[in-house]
């Protein structure tokens, strides 16, 4: 763990977790739908030990990566209804250097102004406009359940 790191620090409470910070909990990874968001279904994918690039990873950790978003993707398309998903990887924001990948629904009535990386557009705004915890919570335990008989 690293201090001063969120994704570390949540990690470090992995058994203590709500639903939706713990939409996946095994196999060195974490998935959490993202908390400042107003997007339902906004995933992220984090190791849970420490690294900050993708080429840091394992080839284990690699490879499970890759099931695990092939899995997250399906799942959201079965609850959300998405056309598909979107991968992107920063790891750039104060206190977030941790390796995270965010798995997002491309919405079908999603306007031209919000493809692909305008989909941020969804994330940091006002808190008001957040997903509430509880509707995050239902979902991620949905979400949960979908992933478990993704094959």
């Amino acid at each position: 763990m690293v201090a001063g790191c969120y994704p570390c620090e949540m990690n470090a409470r992995i058994d203590d977790l709500p639903p939706r910070e713990r939409v996946h909990a095994e196999g060195g990874w974490r998935i959490a739908h993202a908390f400042n968001v107003s997007l339902p279904g906004w995933l992220v994918l984090l190791p849970t030990r420490h690294v900050t690039a993708f080429d840091e990873l394992s080839v284990a950790e690699a490879e499970e990566f890759g099931l695990l978003a092939r899995k997250a993707s399906i799942a959201l398309r079965q609850v959300t209804g998405c056309s598909k998903t979107y991968l992107m990887l920063f790891a750039e924001a104060e206190g977030f250097a941790h390796l995270h990948v965010h798995v997002v629904p491309r919405m079908p009535d999603f306007e031209p102004d919000v493809l692909g990386p305008r989909v941020f557009v969804y994330m940091g705004a006002d808190e008001s406009d957040w997903l509430p915890r509880d509707e995050q919570d239902a979902l991620a335990l949905r979400l949960r359940s979908a992933m478990a008989t993704a094959h």
